[in-house]
């Protein structure tokens, strides 16, 4: 049985409308599921079964998001991000303060720490050196969220942790992949903050948080080791042939960083903290499964590639225009990762494209509409950034630039350039 296009639509509107209503996003995703098998035509029967399956297919993904959980945990509970975002700050200095605030969102983004943690970390340091040089609180925003979206795109966390599962790759690949478009997104992050130094509210001392210092963080020698050995071991497969899943890379990069950090009695408490923060993405990831069964056994999918021949496209215009799509659906780089290379990854691969070109252009595509206001990552950056919601509106727009940057940048070079590795 194939669910009618309509329904497929229908189900992802309710979606998003229940979670512009405060639903959970799970919840949210679950009755748009069942509403968009049922009016698409199938049975209750088989509009659940559909959802089963689809949420089924996230189970291998779901080990190694929730194995991520122990690195996660370590950098954020031992102090060690804000190490790696006071070194940089400091190091790079007051004349290029807000690209030390890209700079800084970048690594610990890239590093696999989560945007909303790297928002809560950093966001006292931007609005500080904003107050302190009198540049707009705009500018000081746009430094922090460019720099975060440029770092997702290289980064072992749960979006490409999906990609590598559903396109069968290695994570190192799609990591690798993300390197390009990630300079041109910070490229254009830095140009659109020189733009807006000047342009809009400035930040109001009275109202600042002070930064954390330093005292009582890990020195940055150690703070950088867990996670610098995770990444040696994910370049394990590309540099000596020798495959170690992250499954096994990304929790022992955690525990590295904890013994090196003399933290052996605190591990327990870094692992708790871990789950708990993938516990929610591992919720979502569920919803997710169950919207995604309901759109891969859909005429959606027939009728967006039927639109893209009609227009005369190149078939490879199907993997960035995916990742648009899902990714603005969801709100989401996660979810909107991992339903558009699970639905639409097996027909972007029957056009030729090979899986690293296919992950590359998806994973750009979904960070320009991720930062919609029916997901999470747009209320917590606009609270930790002392935004009201028109102001954090007006920044919106730069930001889904700079993800359509990327995404220009990695069609260009993966799908009309037919670059690959």
């Amino acid at each position: 049985m194939t669910i009618t296009a309509l329904g497929a639509v229908v189900g992802l509107v309710v979606a998003i409308a229940l979670i512009i209503y405060k639903f959970p996003p799970v919840y949210g995703m679950m009755l748009g599921a069942i509403v968009g098998g049922l009016v698409g035509g199938a049975s209750l029967a088989s509009t659940i079964g559909f959802m089963v399956k689809g949420a089924s297919g996230m189970t291998s993904g779901i080990l190694r998001i929730i194995a991520a959980g122990m690195l996660a945990g370590f950098l954020i509970d031992s102090g060690s991000a804000q190490t790696i975002a006071h070194f940089i700050v400091k190091k790079m200095g007051k004349k290029f303060s807000l690209l030390a605030i890209i700079v800084a969102a970048w690594v610990l983004q890239a590093v696999g720490t989560f945007g909303d943690v790297v928002v809560i970390i950093v966001a006292p340091i931007a609005l500080d050196i904003a107050c302190r040089t009198n540049y707009s609180k705009a500018a000081a925003s746009i430094a922090l969220i460019g720099g975060i979206h440029a770092g997702n795109v290289v980064s072992p966390n749960p979006n490409t942790i999906a990609l590598s599962e559903n396109l069968g790759l290695p994570m190192t690949s799609v990591i690798m992949a993300g390197f390009i478009p990630a300079l041109v997104g910070l490229g254009i992050t830095y140009l659109f903050v020189i733009m807006l130094k000047e342009y809009g509210e400035k930040v109001d001392e009275a109202s600042l948080e002070t930064p954390q210092g330093e005292n009582g963080l890990p020195p940055i020698n150690k703070a950088v080791i867990g996670p610098i050995f995770t990444i040696v071991l994910l370049m394990m497969r590309p540099i000596a042939g020798i495959t170690i899943d992250p499954i096994l890379a990304l929790p022992l990069g955690g525990v590295v960083g904890t013994i090196a950090n003399g933290q052996t009695k605190k591990m327990l408490q870094y692992a708790t903290t871990g789950i708990s923060r993938m516990s929610g993405i591992v919720l979502l990831l569920l919803g997710t499964g169950t919207i995604a069964g309901i759109v891969s056994n859909s005429a959606l999918k027939e009728l967006l590639i039927t639109s893209v021949d009609a227009l005369g496209m190149p078939g490879y215009i199907l993997a960035p225009l995916s990742g648009i799509l899902m990714g603005g659906a969801t709100a989401s780089c996660v979810a909107g990762a991992t339903v558009a290379s699970q639905v639409f990854g097996p027909t972007i691969l029957s056009f030729g494209v090979t899986p690293v070109q296919a992950a590359a252009m998806i994973h750009t595509g979904c960070c320009v509409f991720d930062c919609l206001p029916h997901g999470s990552f747009f209320h917590i950056s606009a609270g930790t950034l002392r935004m009201s919601i028109n102001e954090r509106m007006r920044v919106l727009p730069y930001e889904s630039l700079i993800g359509f940057g990327m995404t220009v940048v990695a069609t260009i070079l993966y799908g009309f350039l037919g670059f690959t590795f």
